[in-house]
């Protein structure tokens, strides 16, 4: 009450924040996210405040000092209110604050309501003198006070009940509220006041009786039954009180300011003082004791209608309906880890006794998600196991919802462990249980359907299978959009990216869909988060392939900060060998060869082969050639399954050896087979363009230019379609193409770019390149659906891509053909030839 009249009377023009703590917060991500939303509609004005969304493992500190530095070009006061900060349980969340009060702006002005002593170092601003203290004395109301109070009441008393009743109740304004209550229409006032103050029963309970005696049998009995909730609407006391009218009731009640205070500009939503809700559960449970848990189980059916999920699990539990509570935790599990509600989900974990842990195969669903968030997957296999041993106790209306998140969960572990064996095992389970159409009975289970499609791509690309990985990915993708889960894009997009290079798509592809990834992970407040990762190691590893070597460099270290290296190895693997790829580009080898054999020390974690594996095998043999080793050169090739060494990857390095042993004929023999043609479309041009480029440099040290020009300008040829640089760079082509700068048959632009690097600078982007269309790769690929008829949305859906994405290429697109309609694009595109590229 004194923080609004405050606030009211500061006339800040609505510049103020109000967070009201919900009662027993866990979550310091939960607390901060609703922070930074409150004082960014308080400022909107300024538009200083940027967005953040909630998601798993996002750290309060990280939101704190975005918020921190977006508040600096404050101009205008604003007030942040911090209502009941003792309901804020979270160590991470209160060290924040702490933060965030030392540093605060000079416009902005905190003002927290607290019923104990908040955990926070206040010392400093105490010294430095910023720091305003209202304590128990402060809000001690003195005689005159109480005076005011009765008065405005329409209460006379004599000053010596005054004075009275101010000592009994030691001028506590709750307490004095509560007399004033009473003494409102009573016949003697007077004699009310000696009883109460001559009697010696708690203050709280004495005044809590005379309250209810004064109200209807219905309202007393509202009052009552619904003092086991927090909150409580119309509808959902209706349901407690068996009756109806509550909504009326409840409105009058705040009508006459008899503790109960509506939380929402349509009062339907109410709350009660929390000392008044002590005293009325309290009085519950000594008059009628037994219907306390029948209540909460009512409201937990209650909310679990209206999805109020935590509220319905909280309730389940209080009322000892454990198999309730666990099959609403397994149920939305993963909507509150993706809501960024961890602590939460522990907490309604703990609340669990021991028999129900033991007997219950959805609640031990919820334990094996937990642990894996965790990073303890020994922990969730034990959790796993007990769900499966417990597997025909779910009843037949909800074993398929079971047996899809069994398998969901076993991807997702074996994911995380690297476990092809195990892997492919429940890859075959999860994609029979997903190839049915969505029954009816998932049709709340979206988030699960679509984490279990992200999880089955990952699996799948790790595992070499592209064509799989793609579709389930891009299922994955336009799930996740329907059901606004960003989240969840941003993984798709990234490994889609990198799908879709392996099966032949340029590199802009793979660096336009991890563009988007990190657009979406930034503009959700996401910068610095661990979901990241996987589309900036994309992307790094994609700018290396195209010589971009210092935006790689910057993405594949953004990329390092922000993984987690406890979890998904697959990733660590591609982040571990894309940074070593980039140092051996660099010229940095012996960094080279420590990245490299970091992601052999990952391999090794992994049950099974990564898809990038033979890869990095052939860049190990590279590197010690470029090291002059040809021993542990030799040594590393022995040791590769001689099954592999047809591989074209393969056979360049072995071809980089028998030239650094002098042997360039057998160099040409190694690679010939690579450079046979082929009748199918060649997945991945970068192992070819580097067999040419070492038969070239082979050719030419046998003294046949012309040979070597020819493989060279095959090389350049085929590289031009996907603007690669890497290999030319790297020696000893490199070498060689110095020797031969003028290619006829060569792209200039391709050319340039290649020279440019070779001589220490930055090749231009995609936008950038010279091209005599103007228009960028991933614009001729959205003009190239145009002629058909494919809305933006479906074009979208065909190339991975968000609707406003290609909205924005489709901008650009009749901007620069000097188009108005989409029929007039088409026709200057083809006044321009540019469909030939298709």
């Amino acid at each position: 009450m004194l923080l609004r009249s405050w606030v009211e009377a500061e006339d800040l023009g609505g510049r103020v924040a109000w967070v009201s703590v919900e009662r027993g917060e866990r979550d310091g991500q939960r607390f901060w996210v609703a922070v930074v939303h409150e004082v960014a509609a308080a400022v909107s004005g300024d538009r200083l405040v940027r967005h953040v969304s909630p998601a798993p493992g996002l750290l309060a500190h990280v939101v704190v000092e975005r918020l921190l530095a977006d508040l600096q070009a404050l101009e205008h006061p604003v007030v942040l209110v911090i209502d009941d900060l003792h309901e804020l349980d979270s160590t991470d969340g209160l060290d924040c604050l702490e933060l965030f009060l030392q540093r605060v702006p000079a416009q902005m002005r905190v003002a927290l309501g607290t019923r104990v002593e908040p955990r926070l170092g206040l010392h400093r601003l105490r010294l430095e003198g910023v720091l305003t203290e209202i304590r128990d004395p402060d809000l001690r109301f003195s005689i005159p006070e109480t005076r005011e109070l009765l008065e405005e009441a329409g209460i006379s008393l004599s000053d010596g009940a005054v004075a009275l009743l101010h000592h009994r109740t030691e001028g506590w304004a709750a307490g004095l509220r509560l007399a004033a209550i009473t003494l409102a229409g009573h016949p003697d006032p007077e004699r009310f006041v000696t009883e109460f103050c001559g009697g010696d029963r708690n203050v709280g309970d004495y005044l809590l009786a005379e309250v209810l005696e004064r109200r209807t049998p219905e309202a007393r009995d509202l009052l009552l039954r619904t003092s086991v909730l927090d909150r409580v609407s119309g509808p959902l006391a209706d349901v407690l009180t068996g009756g109806s009218g509550s909504e009326r009731i409840l409105q009058c009640l705040e009508d006459h300011n008899a503790f109960v205070t509506a939380l929402d500009a349509g009062r339907s939503w109410f709350r009660y003082h929390r000392l008044f809700a002590d005293l009325l559960e309290r009085e519950l449970r000594r008059t009628d004791a037994t219907i306390i848990r029948p209540l909460h189980r009512a409201a937990a059916r209650w909310y679990e209608q209206h999805e109020y999920v935590v509220e319905a699990t909280r309730h389940a539990q209080a009322g000892h309906d454990w198999s309730h509570a666990g099959r609403m935790l397994a149920e939305h599990f993963l909507d509150l880890t993706l809501d960024g509600r961890a602590a939460t989900i522990h907490a309604l974990l703990a609340a669990f006794p021991t028999e129900a842990q033991a007997t219950d195969a959805e609640l031990a669903i919820a334990f094996t998600g937990a642990a894996i968030m965790d990073g303890a997957v020994d922990e969730a296999d034990v959790h796993i196991r007990h769900a499966e041993g417990l597997a025909t106790g779910v009843p037949a209306e909800r074993r398929r919802r079971f047996d899809l998140r069994v398998s969901g969960m076993r991807v997702w572990l074996a994911c995380w462990r690297g476990d092809l064996e195990a892997l492919s095992e429940a890859m075959r389970s999860l994609q029979a249980a997903l190839a049915a159409p969505m029954p009816q009975e998932l049709a709340l289970d979206k988030d699960v359907y679509a984490m279990a499609l992200v999880n089955l791509g990952t699996a799948e690309l790790w595992a070499s299978q592209l064509e799989d990985a793609r579709r389930d990915l891009q299922r994955a993708l336009a799930l996740a959009r329907r059901i606004r889960r960003p989240y969840l894009e941003i993984s798709c997009l990234a490994y889609l990216g990198l799908a879709s290079v392996l099966n032949g798509s340029p590199f802009s592809v793979m660096v336009e869909l991890a563009d988007e990834a990190v657009t979406i992970g930034e503009s959700n407040g996401w910068g610095e988060h661990p979901v990241l990762a996987s589309a900036l190691a994309v992307r790094g590893t994609a700018y290396v392939w195209l010589g971009r070597f210092q935006d790689a460099e910057r993405s594949l270290d953004r990329a390092e900060r922000t993984l987690r290296h406890d979890r998904e190895p697959g990733l660590v693997f591609l982040l571990q060998y894309g940074g070593g790829l980039l140092r051996f580009a660099q010229g940095r080898l012996d960094d080279a060869l420590a990245a490299f054999r970091a992601a052999e020390g990952v391999q090794r974690l992994l049950a099974s082969e990564h898809a990038l594996g033979v890869a990095l095998q052939s860049r190990l043999v590279h590197t010690h050639v470029a090291l002059g080793d040809t021993v542990a050169a030799r040594a590393c090739l022995a040791g590769i399954d001689p099954q592999l060494r047809d591989r074209t990857v393969l056979r360049v390095s072995e071809a980089a050896l028998c030239l650094a042993e002098g042997r360039p004929q057998d160099a040409v023999d190694v690679v010939a087979p690579a450079l046979e043609p082929v009748d199918e479309p060649i997945r991945f041009a970068g192992s070819r363009i580097q067999a040419l480029l070492y038969d070239a440099v082979a050719r030419d040290r046998l003294g046949d230019p012309r040979a070597a020009e020819r493989s060279l300008d095959r090389a350049l040829e085929l590289a031009t379609t996907q603007r690669l640089i890497l290999p030319f760079v790297l020696p000893p082509a490199r070498d060689l193409l110095k020797d031969h700068p003028r290619r006829r048959t060569a792209d200039p632009a391709q050319l340039t770019a290649i020279l440019e690097v070779l001589a220490g600078c930055s090749p231009p982007t995609d936008e950038a390149m010279p091209r005599s269309d103007e228009l960028s790769p991933a614009e001729l690929r959205v003009l190239s659906y145009l002629p058909g008829s494919l809305k933006a949305d479906e074009i979208a859906g065909e190339l991975y891509l968000s609707a406003n994405t290609v909205r924005t290429h489709l901008r650009h697109i009749y901007a620069k053909l000097d188009a108005h309609t989409r029929r007039e694009a088409v026709t200057r595109a083809r006044e321009r030839g540019l469909f030939v590229r298709r």
